[in-house]
């Protein structure tokens, strides 16, 4: 099903299987029969049911954000711009060099899409050339950190140290056996202790069989990130990931480029892009 989630992304997937039914929404509407015609009491009637509207108003939207804080959210936004690399990354066509820059591109698209709104900021006022000027920055003392997941994840978060000021990098290395499809993590640069508040965006460019990106999300909670404080960055998505993700990450939020609808034998994405970090770097 498709939902609305705000006038920034137009496209929210939730997958059924996802998560548990929805909290039923209050259905809002005016019924003016209900509105006396007598002069006398017109006025009061309008305040009463006034009232009572925004009263629901306040429950419903209430519920909805507590239906919201519970689910897994998958985003997709529609800008033409993240739409043209995914098709040049899909181009079997596309040489190495403009498969990695493609793929940096959709990276910086696809974080700057997930930190707006998410980022701390700090407000204050300056001196511009020609007056006193109220301004907002990130705030430095609040800790963003940037996990990609190897090799691939390199590629798509090449650019992130361009749009969030402030950033570490820790480097997480995850094979999967092509046989088992079970990862193996032999690479860890995380940190063994988090900051407290820290925010992790965790890239891993393809969400298949979703046991990547379950170990790394795994070994970041064990160092003491909650799930709301991490959003995963993907260019493509599939069902069976994102369908373990919503089992285990209550709150998570993940920004895919695309979702495609199936898996071969193997474990690849279909139609996917094929091997992401074979294609960044030729080998």
């Amino acid at each position: 099903m498709m939902m609305m989630a705000s006038s920034r992304i137009s496209s929210t997937f939730i997958h059924p299987s996802f998560s548990s039914p929805a909290t039923p929404f209050l259905h809002i509407h005016n019924n003016n029969n209900n509105i006396s015609n007598n002069n006398n009491n017109k006025f009061s009637c309008f305040n009463k049911l006034r009232k009572q509207r925004n009263s629901i108003i306040l429950q419903a939207t209430t519920e909805k954000k507590s239906v919201l804080d519970n689910r897994m959210l998958v985003f997709v936004p529609p800008h033409p711009l993240i739409k043209h690399w995914v098709s040049v990354l899909r181009n079997e066509q596309t040489p190495c060099p403009i498969f990695k820059s493609a793929m940096a591109e959709l990276g910086r698209l696809l974080m700057y899409e997930a930190s707006r709104d998410w980022l701390p900021t700090v407000s204050g006022e300056i001196q511009s050339p020609l007056g006193v000027a109220s301004v907002e920055f990130i705030d430095p003392r609040e800790p963003v950190a940037v996990v990609p997941i190897l090799r691939a994840g390199l590629a798509l978060a090449e650019h992130a140290s361009s749009i969030l000021p402030a950033t570490n990098t820790y480097h997480l290395g995850v094979s999967r056996n092509e046989e088992t499809l079970q990862p193996t993590v032999y690479l860890n640069k995380l940190p063994e202790k988090f900051s407290e508040g820290t925010r992790v965006f965790v890239v891993d460019p393809m969400l298949a069989t979703g046991g990547t990106i379950v170990t790394a999300i795994d070994m970041i909670k064990e160092r003491g990130v909650d799930n709301q404080n991490i959003k995963v960055v993907s260019a493509v998505a599939c069902p069976p990931a994102l369908s373990k993700l919503s089992e285990k990450y209550p709150g998570l939020h993940v920004y895919a480029g695309i979702i495609d609808p199936t898996l071969t034998d193997k474990g690849m994405i279909i139609p996917g892009l094929g091997d992401a970090g074979d294609r960044s770097y030729g080998t």
